[in-house]
């Protein structure tokens, strides 16, 4: 596909027209604390892999309104008895879940914990996935898919429940008794990428360990140029629902706004690699530099951030090219 987005040289100025709303700060701050009267109650199963190298767990946590979240742990086995590991914790693009037990261990080939997060009611297309959304707002009114379920109200739509699952993984993967909780790294793809930057963003004065973010292609950032631009992929999925719902664009977007992840970027404190991709329909460029753009700008000390630029990739990004990006970058941190 050819470059469709604004030109490359006008990526790195380029920022979001979505206004943080000004309780934003105040609606997490809530949000994160009913969801933790909820005791986290992490359970870590040892489970056969049939993999000589590494050991894995079957995870369950409690995340949004105390529903029980699926994740995998996997460690590589020749660690060192009594020693904590730094812990990369990942989260999972769009229709995906958690995926078999052995189909992802390679952070923990690297040497490092790997949490992987389960996400509630997908797992239906990709990767697997074993965790139910029994919120009663699955049942709204919406286009089919995700985008717009429980769209009506900021408290009902379905990322509030996925954004606390992903903070509640950060806090399940530290409670584990080999995971060294003061090094915490979060990172996914697509989806994935979204939810690492809303972590992120969640944890900053809320929760201490997170020490970098890793986001790759990230989706849900910039909804209003998103939702106008983006050809193929879930974004679709919402301007079809206002295809329909004619008058409900305002409203739409005022609940959207409390999920964009420009608005959590902002907030975010640690080092941060993200990735783009020059061809992307699905995550446009425009919109993964807006939320590049915003990182760390709401901070005293704006954090040190770096952005690789695949210029002639998809949605597909840099794939084995940035894992090997990834695996020097988390060493180089880690060293220094």
């Amino acid at each position: 596909m050819p470059l469709f987005d604004m030109p490359v040289d006008q990526l790195p100025t380029y920022t979001s027209s979505a206004t943080e709303p000004t309780d934003f700060e105040g609606y997490w701050d809530e949000t994160i604390a009913v969801a933790r009267a909820f005791p986290l109650a992490a359970s870590f199963t040892p489970t056969e892999n049939l993999l000589t190298v590494i050991d894995s767990f079957d995870v369950t946590f409690a995340g949004f309104d105390g529903a029980p979240i699926k994740a995998w742990l996997h460690l590589p086995s020749n660690r060192i008895a009594g020693e904590r590991l730094p812990v990369v914790v990942q989260f999972i693009g769009y229709s995906g879940g958690r995926g078999l037990i052995q189909q992802d261990t390679a952070w923990a080939q690297a040497g490092y914990a790997h949490f992987i997060m389960d996400t509630r009611g997908q797992g239906y297309g990709g990767l697997l996935g074993e965790t139910a959304d029994p919120h009663p707002s699955a049942g709204d009114v919406a286009y089919p898919g995700l985008m717009t379920r429980g769209v009506n109200s900021r408290e009902s739509y379905y990322y509030r429940r996925v954004y606390v699952d992903a903070f509640r993984a950060i806090e399940a993967a530290q409670s584990h008794s080999e995971v060294d909780a003061a090094k915490v790294l979060v990172t996914g793809i697509s989806q994935g990428g979204g939810l690492a930057i809303a972590a992120a963003g969640l944890t900053a004065g809320r929760l201490d360990g997170v020490i970098a973010l890793m986001a790759d292609v990230p989706f849900l950032q910039d909804f209003p140029r998103s939702i106008d631009i983006a050809p193929r992929g879930p974004y679709p999925e919402i301007a079809s629902f206002l295809n329909r719902h004619r008058t409900s664009y305002d409203s739409v977007l005022d609940v959207l706004n409390y999920y964009d992840g420009v608005h959590f970027a902002g907030r975010c404190t640690v080092p941060a690699l993200y990735s783009c991709a020059g061809m992307d329909d699905v995550c446009p460029p425009s919109t993964v530099y807006a939320s590049f753009n915003n990182y760390g700008t709401a901070t005293p000390q704006p954090p040190v951030k770096e952005m690789e630029y695949y210029r002639f990739n998809n949605h597909e990004g840099g794939q084995e090219h940035h894992r090997l990006r990834q695996l020097h970058y988390v060493a180089d941190l880690l060293a220094g």
